[in-house]
């Protein structure tokens, strides 16, 4: 028992280590990931509510720990590769001035993923059993190369979080299996894009004009001596705004922060007969407060020994970034067919419509380097990305056939409604997707050692298409509030592979 316990501690520390170096994937039903078992993604986590092959059911519905016998392990990884670039011949770009940004489509923007877990449990008693897990419940990970033409739009996102997921069950007996789960989640998070300074260097144009000609608003001119000035501005903005990307490049804001947060998950399973069982599991809401700094590289400041009035600095502030993390319920069934078959199948339904933008807010108040120099007052946020996604349905089938003692074979498919709505970003360019699955498992009865494997493929529904604009904190929804845009039809596609060891001892 000593050496077990030694070998458990060490593969505690590993999945610990691996799960706090992986990186993140992108478009994964939202940004909740689905890869967390090689033993339910085989069927696509058809019916992993009411399926408790092993320890992973601390995961999927903890209730499920009733139904295993003395002390149970399991770990292993998922690689999640998304190809997803925007099509050649689809994208365009117009800045604050309504004037067009040349650009490449910006690339493979996602990178693979590894997503390691580990999962443990273990029978107090005939009626308690306890466990834990470590693995990573979301994650998004975008980056597109500098000269993408929505630049002024994303450049980098990027979201980890690594979940420590201790658990009880206790049953009655006589076929009913309550269980509780507490996630403690540790998140990190970056967001970065180009500045465009045009719209800022415009307003300062029209407030000179102002003073200069002891007006209040360009409102009291003419409508033709209004348009005039209006064109003049801009020219002169325009110009002002190349020459100085020409010389030191675009402004870079890049944002980092992180948090930890907790959630409960509470499950139910009951045993309607020797053959068939269902699952019932609900986890609540959070949010983040991920927590950093703010860096606005490039900042344009009056410098009269430059060849064009101005040059560069750099300034920073503390700031916030609220994420909101959805409810959510799981229903699953399984029914035993034959000795040899097993169906499986479950829904899930998420409130994504918590999450309703992505606002970075300042800690410092209006003294803040980056509020001062932008002229933001009050409880207004620095930047505004408007979101208003929506609540979403995934669907899971799967089978099971027990080929021989030792081998089973999996397969399953899963829909999953994508949470994106009419506010398509470049930062999470989503679409609906269909989920296929295969897997294997291998299982030596004598020793207790198990061995899953399984393998994905996401087919998405449509080609994800993206109109980004600006919209303001106060009217998200009304109409933007500058000329810049950026629009693109993104190719979607993907795959995964997963392997997991499981124990009982």
């Amino acid at each position: 028992m000593h050496k077990n316990t030694n070998a458990l501690v060490k593969a505690i520390r590993l999945a610990t280590l691996a799960a706090l170096a992986a990186p993140a994937s992108v478009m994964a039903g939202g940004f909740s990931l689905n890869e967390q078992s090689a033993s339910a993604m085989g069927v696509a986590n058809a019916g992993a509510a009411a399926n408790p092959e092993n320890a992973t059911t601390v995961l999927f519905n903890p209730a499920g720990m009733s139904q295993l016998s003395g002390m149970n392990v399991s770990f292993g990884a998922a690689v999640l590769d998304i190809d997803a670039e925007a099509k050649e011949g689809t994208t365009s770009a117009t800045n604050q001035l309504d004037l067009p940004v040349t650009g490449t489509t910006g690339g493979d923007i996602a990178d693979p993923a590894v997503l390691p877990n580990f999962y443990y449990t273990h029978e107090i008693s005939d009626t308690i059993d306890v466990g834990f897990g470590i693995h990573a419940p979301y994650g998004l990970a975008a980056d597109y190369d500098n000269d993408f033409i929505g630049r002024y739009f994303a450049d980098k996102t990027e979201l980890t979080a690594i979940a420590f997921s201790p658990s009880i069950a206790v049953n009655n007996g006589k076929g009913l299996s309550m269980g509780a789960t507490l996630n403690i989640m540790y998140a990190e998070g970056r967001l970065s894009k180009f500045q465009d300074i045009r719209g800022g260097v415009y307003q300062q144009g029209v407030q000179q004009y102002l003073t200069a000609n002891n007006l209040n608003s360009l409102d009291e001119l003419p409508a033709a001596a209004r348009q005039q000035v209006q064109d003049q501005v801009s020219q002169q903005t325009a110009a002002l705004a190349d020459a100085y990307e020409a010389n030191f490049g675009a402004p870079y804001a890049d944002i980092e922060g992180d948090d930890i947060a907790m959630n409960f998950r509470v499950g139910f399973l009951y045993e309607l007969s020797d053959r068939t069982q269902v699952g019932l599991t609900a986890q609540t809401g959070t949010e983040f407060n991920l927590e950093g700094d703010i860096e606005l590289s490039g900042y344009p400041v009056p410098n009269p020994e430059s060849p064009i009035g101005v040059s560069p600095t750099t300034l920073t502030e503390e700031v916030r970034v609220p994420l909101a993390i959805p409810e959510s319920a799981t229903f699953g069934v399984r029914h035993q067919l034959s000795d040899s078959f097993t169906l499986l199948a479950g829904a899930t339904y998420a409130r994504w419509s918590r999450f309703e933008e992505l606002d970075i807010y300042s800690r410092e108040g209006d003294s803040g380097e980056v509020s001062s120099a932008i002229g933001r007052t009050g409880d207004a946020p620095i930047t505004h990305i408007t979101e208003e996604w929506k609540n979403t349905w995934q669907f899971n089938v799967g089978g099971i056939w027990q080929a021989t003692p030792e081998w089973a074979l999996k397969a399953g498919y899963a829909w999953d409604e994508s949470p994106v709505d009419n506010y398509v970003t470049a930062r999470i360019p989503s679409e609906d997707r269909h989920w296929l699955t295969l897997g294997t498992q291998w299982k030596d009865v004598q020793s207790g050692w198990t061995v899953d494997a399984a393998v994905g493929t996401l087919i998405f529904a449509d080609d994800a298409k993206v109109d980004d604009r600006e919209y303001s904190h106060e009217d998200p929804t009304g109409e933007p509030v500058s000329a810049a845009s950026y629009q693109g039809e993104y190719d979607l596609s993907a795959w995964s592979a997963s392997v997991q060891v499981s124990k009982a001892f």
